[in-house]
């Protein structure tokens, strides 16, 4: 499920919840609206918003770190690819094919980390395997002098250290974030709202105060599960470092 269909679910559940209450109010006796009954049950739920307000800070502070870690990742990457053209710049005319695998390489992986509207993708296993065979045949270099031997060693370190982030991309479009999780956290914050709702006044601005409430609590989450998945939806990694690299690589 999307980002956004997740923000809407939240939002359905919590200001539904809410309404629910609200209705709830009128089926119940006057025996059980009186003030002990709104103390206890305003207690209870709230242990468990503050569970919910926990959890929410925790999984937001998770998924900021999930977010800034793909970040620095790709940022390395792209210096590392830089690096390594020069390194096999300097090598000479041997590594001119290799130069060239290594741009249609990187393409292919930024299309695959942002695709363009109405490109394929091809199996991330492939890429990985052409990452691979990359890396094999600069280790099948005949270095002829000391230099080209040091470059060559220079060239097989910074390869490693790309095949060492080669499945960051393919876990990065898929959010981390379970569906129990999500729906457990769901029920709570709609169990929440009801109790909002079960004593609230029936009026516009109650109504409307609980709509902007839901609206922001859905809003978080969406934001949550949008930086989960730092390579797809409207809160992304930027693809600036690769797009530099990619103007530079081959010159």
């Amino acid at each position: 499920m999307s980002p956004l269909a997740i923000g809407a679910v939240v939002f359905g559940c919590t200001f539904g919840g809410a309404l629910f209450g609200m209705r709830l109010r009128i089926l119940l006796p006057a025996s059980n609206l009186n003030d002990a009954s709104k103390d206890t049950v305003r207690i209870g739920f709230a242990l468990i918003a503050t569970m919910t307000a926990l959890v929410l800070g925790l999984v937001t502070a998770s998924a900021q770190d999930t977010f800034h870690a793909a970040n620095q990742a790709v940022r390395e990457a792209a210096d590392s690819v830089l690096s390594l053209d020069r390194v096999l710049e300097r090598y000479g005319p041997e590594a001119t094919g290799l130069r060239a695998d290594l741009k249609r390489l990187v393409e292919q992986r930024v299309e695959m980390a942002w695709p363009r509207e109405g490109t394929g993708e091809l199996d991330p296993a492939y890429r990985v395997q052409l990452s691979e065979e990359l890396v094999a045949r600069m280790g099948s270099l005949a270095p002829r002098s000391d230099e080209q031997r040091w470059l060559r060693t220079r060239a097989m370190n910074l390869g490693e250290a790309l095949l060492d982030t080669r499945w960051l991309l393919v876990a990065g479009i898929r959010t981390s974030i379970s569906t129990p999780f999500l729906c457990i956290l769901v029920f709570w914050l709609a169990a929440t709202f009801a109790s909002f709702g079960l004593f609230a006044p029936r009026n516009s601005t109650v109504i409307a105060i609980l709509l902007v409430c839901a609206l922001s609590v859905a809003s978080a989450v969406f934001l949550v599960t949008e930086m989960n998945q730092p390579f797809r939806g409207l809160v992304n990694v930027s693809s600036a470092p690769f797009d530099y690299a990619l103007e530079h690589l081959g010159r």
